[in-house]
Parts: structure tokens; C-alpha cells; sequence
């Protein structure tokens, strides 16, 4: 599915740098915000391709493979929603009709996606063929809100069959989600919360196909930390979240850019750290 997404976003950057290059001659200056409208242009292209192309029944067996085109495929997202679809919101419940519905392209068009493991073993579930019950978490840190879309395998399909959403405290990454706000949005909390040291895996500068170790310290953090998201996060729980868990592998992973970035952090006497950084 990663080669499938790599070659389509490969392609639609190849339209759209051709239909950029005959647009040059005709226009003077940029639009105001170029960096966007590229991110648009390619994103709806992708669609464009996506939605074209029917998805494979193999992709049924993997919960991650059938996702990305459902995020991307508007056809095949009215497809496998079962409507009227039940919002729970605190004690109320409400439906959304098929009318009502706005396609939700989740994190396709940022282009990376973010994932919380209680441990290495966890980061393998989503190549599991076995699991029939998947939740996808739209977490909002600004306001303290989980937005939690229900997935289940029926008949060898995934349908989406409910929403539920919840208050920030009551998610099973609580006390995780509650210091990572502070830790993307405070400098001085951040320099605090690192372990002595950190230990640094990433890639060799003098070899290409090798990587490197070390340890980071407060004074040579600022020059490796990572730039995080900081409003929202997307998890995909396969089962594996633990509300006890003193340990928590947070990643950050592109779409099709092979970005791979892994944070570490342990609970010790109450307090998270970051113990690990891997780029």
C-alpha cells in the first residue's frame, strides 16, 4: 500500500510541476500562499487518482491499507459508512444521513500521520490480518476534545459504524496527551522534561545507508528537536492503548515522503520524560 501511495503522489507531482511549468510564463508572481495551493492541487489530484483506481479486495485483510483510500477516495467513503451513522456526544446521541455526510479526508492532506504505542511490540498491530475492531482518534489539544471514528470488519469489509466524542481527559493516552501539550507548546517545559541524557539514533552524515548514536543533552537538544504538531493529532488504535502504560512511543510518519520520526518517553515518579529520539 506505501508503494501504491508513493506512486501516486509521485505522479500527481509530476502533473502538476508540468501544468507549473506552461502556468510560469502566463503569471508574474507566486499566489500569496504557494506552499498551500501546491498542497491542494496535488492532494485533489491524488484523489483525482485515488477514486479512479478501485481499490483492491486485498485491502480489506489490512486495517492501514484500506484506510488510506478510504481518506481518500470520496466513492468509497459513502460506500462504507453505515448511515445513518450514531454520533455519541457526552449522553447525547445523535445520526448524520448520508445527505448530511462531509467527506473526511483525516490526515491525508497534511502528509504525515501521527501514532501512540505503549511499546515496540504494539508498532507491529497494523499488519495484523486478525483484527476486526479499529478506532481512529482525531485529537484536538486546543480544545481538550477526542473525536474517536469507529471501525469494524463485517463480512471481510471495513465499515465505519459510529462516532464518539469524548473529553480529553477520558481517553486511555490521557496523562500522556495531557504532558505532550505542554511539551509542544512550552520551551522551558520541554528542556525540563528530557531525560539525562537522551539517548539520539538517526542517520550517519558520512553514510548514507547508515545510521548513528548518541546521547542529546539540554544544551544540544535545540539543534536535533523535532518539529511536532502542536493542535492536533491523528492515532490509530488497533487495541494496544493501556491507560497504566509508564511507557509511550509517540511517531510521526509520512504518507509518502519517508518520514519516520519515534519519541520515547517513560514515567518516572509521576512525571514523562523523553528518554529516546529516534529520526
Amino acid at each position: 500500500m506505501k508503494r501504491f501511495l508513493i506512486a501516486i503522489f509521485a505522479f500527481a507531482m509530476l502533473m502538476f510541476s508540468c501544468n507549473g511549468s506552461k502556468m510560469a510564463g502566463s503569471h508574474d508572481e507566486a499566489p500569496a500562499d504557494s506552499s498551500d495551493f501546491v498542497d491542494s492541487v496535488v492532494a485533489d489530484t491524488m484523489e483525482l487518482l485515488i477514486t479512479e483506481t478501485p481499490m483492491p479486495k486485498a485491502a480489506d485483510e489490512l486495517f492501514d491499507d484500506f484506510f488510506f483510500n478510504f481518506a481518500a477516495n470520496r466513492k468509497l467513503q459513502m460506500e462504507r459508512i453505515v448511515f445513518p451513522l450514531p454520533v455519541i456526544n457526552a449522553e447525547r446521541t445523535d445520526s448524520i444521513g448520508k445527505s448530511e455526510w462531509k467527506t473526511e479526508h483525516f490526515f491525508m492532506r497534511q502528509g504525515y500521520y501521527t501514532l501512540i504505542f505503549d511499546n515496540a511490540r504494539q508498532m507491529e498491530a497494523g499488519k495484523d490480518t486478525t483484527i476486526n475492531h479499529v478506532v481512529v482518534e482525531k485529537i484536538y489539544l486546543n480544545i481538550k476534545t477526542v473525536k474517536q471514528y469507529l471501525f469494524d470488519r463485517v463480512n471481510g469489509l471495513w465499515m465505519m459504524r459510529g462516532i464518539n466524542i469524548i473529553p480529553m481527559y477520558k481517553d486511555k493516552n490521557a496523562s500522556f496527551l495531557k504532558f505532550y501539550q505542554s511539551f509542544v507548546s512550552d520551551s522551558l517545559f520541554q528542556v525540563s522534561s528530557l531525560s539525562d541524557p537522551v539517548t539520539f539514533v538517526g542517520p550517519d552524515p558520512d553514510d548514507d545507508f547508515a545510521q548513528m548514536e548518541g546521547v542529546l543533552t539540554p544544551e544540544t537538544w535545540p539543534a536535533f528537536a523535532p518539529d511536532l504538531p502542536s493542535k492536533i493529532l491523528y492515532n490509530i488504535n488497533y487495541g494496544q492503548a493501556n491507560r497504566n502504560s509508564n511507557d509511550k512511543i509517540f511517531v510521526m510518519r509520512g504518507i509518502s515522503n519517508g518520514l519516520e520520526i519515534e519519541l520515547t518517553f517513560t514515567r518516572r515518579n509521576g512525571k514523562w520524560l523523553l528518554t529516546k529520539l529516534i529520526t
